[in-house]
């Protein structure tokens, strides 16, 4: 790690997050690097998941986004880029350092994200559909329950609205793009939870200035 810090505030090495401004793990990123005051050191540059030509595909070979360049060292999935940005901030500010509650933290996380995973999944079903196929009902229901499930699990326990961290950043992304693309409409059947996003926008500037200004 000390490596990457050091390049990291090396004046003449760019750091350049790969991403779209509708992605919700490149604004949980873009999110994260705000709060924890990193943001004027990235620059950001678009990237097109199924454009051959686009170099995305060089950086990440999964072609997937986020990724972040530091120099040229690729750094990806989003989980491990707030990894990265949380240690070049000081370490310990989105997650405990060490010990159960640590491990928590990331096992929520992950939960978080597997609640957009799994959104996207059902966007991606009627996106990839080949004209006149029929709807992949099996699997629109398989990807919903995985969503009504985890959402389930935070109303129950919501994290505190009040304080930007790990859990807290990955689930207001995930329920950003539910908002938006609206595979589930979750509010009406998870109201403390609509309450936990509304609370935490509030709390958190970051969850505004990372929305998106494009379709």
């Amino acid at each position: 790690m000390t490596d990457l810090q050091d390049l990291w505030h090396d004046p003449g090495t760019r750091v350049v997050l790969r991403s779209t401004e509708t992605s919700p793990f490149g604004r949980k990123v873009r999110m994260a690097a705000e709060i924890l005051g990193l943001a004027g050191r990235i620059e950001r540059q678009a990237a097109d998941t199924l454009d051959t030509s686009d170099t995305l595909r060089a950086q990440n070979p999964l072609g997937k986004m986020p990724c972040l360049l530091i120099g040229e060292e690729a750094v990806f999935d989003s989980a491990v880029i707030l990894e990265l940005l949380d240690a070049v901030a000081g370490g310990g500010r989105l997650a405990p350092r060490a010990g159960l509650a640590r491990f928590r933290v990331l096992t929520r996380a992950r939960l978080a994200d597997g609640i957009a995973d799994a959104a996207l999944l059902m966007v991606y079903e009627g996106r990839f559909r080949q004209e006149g196929a029929p709807v992949g009902e099996r699997w629109l229901a398989h990807q919903r329950g995985k969503v009504e499930r985890g959402l389930s699990v935070f109303d129950t326990s919501p994290p505190p609205a009040d304080r930007a961290d790990l859990v807290s950043i990955t689930l207001s992304a995930a329920l950003g793009y539910l908002d938006w693309r609206e595979p589930v409409a979750w509010r009406p059947g998870h109201p403390r939870l609509a309450r936990w996003l509304d609370d935490f926008a509030a709390a958190t500037p970051a969850f505004e200035h990372t929305a998106r200004s494009v379709a």
